[in-house]
């Protein structure tokens, strides 16, 4: 399935923002609070990571990269880098460390199509490339679609893309991104967040490592996160309900986007058990019909056939 609309182009990623950490304690704070490997992060590569709660939930999801010397950047949604930046400082105390909000010194831009084959940062996920105050990231692409993340000032030349249709692609590549109305509603592996190379299990501890390694390893998870497309509005935050039992919620949307088609493109996380039979519905049984489609990467546990 190819993107419905002309993919070359760069969007201004207003719902992005950066927090900076800076010192010389930056990469061993940092491997101390989140799930992924901080302290071997090499210049030339990016890594998805998360902040958990004590309780294992995703308070906010990351893309990180190193900066100049004795700095890490991590960008995240705009809507919980306030409160991510407050309880992370709240755990600095003696270390060297210095974190702030860098999203009006570092804006973020989308490429796609052209623009991001071009840019000269290779064609693996999470390759970096310096453009002097600038860095430029490789992310995976989506259905044939090239993705880059510029930090820095916009190119020039290059045509403008509608943020709805960045959204888009974003939810289309089953990479998740917390916000604030889905901040400590999952454990990592419920949004697929080791799946796509989110978590270290040998990193050692951060908040929640507990939680997040016994959901790995004694097999007791039973939800996961999927792609649907759904004829309406959709909205992170959004339950949905299960036509045979629509008393209780049977999952929440992680991320949506308007879809070019019409309608929306959703990724939401739900019971396994609620992929076997019946239908999924947004907002209650009397909502929109969810139609799941194939995520661009395999997801274990999988209780039924997308459709």
């Amino acid at each position: 399935m190819d993107a419905p609309f002309a993919t070359n182009g760069v969007a201004t990623l207003s719902h992005w923002g950066v927090i900076r950490a800076r010192g010389a304690d930056a990469a061993s704070f940092l491997h101390g609070q989140l799930t992924n490997d901080m302290l071997h992060l090499g210049s030339d590569h990016a890594v998805p990571a998360g902040f958990c709660s004590a309780k294992g939930r995703l308070q906010a999801s990351f893309l990180v990269w190193a900066g100049q010397a004795d700095e890490i950047l991590l960008a995240c949604s705009a809507s919980v880098l306030a409160p991510t930046l407050k309880r992370l400082s709240m755990f600095v105390l003696r270390a060297q460390c210095k974190l702030s909000d860098a999203s009006h010194e570092l804006p973020l831009h989308g490429l796609t199509g052209d623009a991001a084959a071009a840019a000269g940062v290779g064609v693996q996920p999470w390759n970096c490339r310096r453009l002097g105050a600038a860095t430029l990231i490789r992310l995976p692409d989506v259905q044939g679609v090239p993705r880059a993340v510029l930090a820095g000032a916009a190119p020039a030349g290059v045509p403008a893309l509608e943020l709805d249709r960045w959204r888009w692609l974003e939810v289309n590549s089953g990479l998740p991104m917390v916000e604030a109305a889905t901040a400590d509603q999952f454990v990592p592996q419920m949004v697929n967040f080791e799946l796509i190379g989110g978590v270290d299990f040998k990193k050692g501890c951060y908040p929640g490592q507990e939680v997040v390694a016994r959901s790995q390893y004694r097999g007791t998870l039973k939800r996961r996160m999927f792609l649907f497309d759904v004829a309406g509005h959709a909205s992170a935050g959004q339950e949905l309900f299960h036509s045979s039992d629509p008393g209780q919620p049977a999952g929440m949307v992680a991320n949506a986007a308007p879809s070019p088609t019409g309608g929306a493109s959703v990724l939401a996380e739900v019971k396994l058990a609620a992929l076997t039979s019946g239908s999924l519905h947004l907002g209650s049984v009397e909502g929109p019909l969810l139609v799941r489609r194939a995520l661009p990467y395999a997801v274990p546990l999988e209780a039924a056939t997308p459709a």
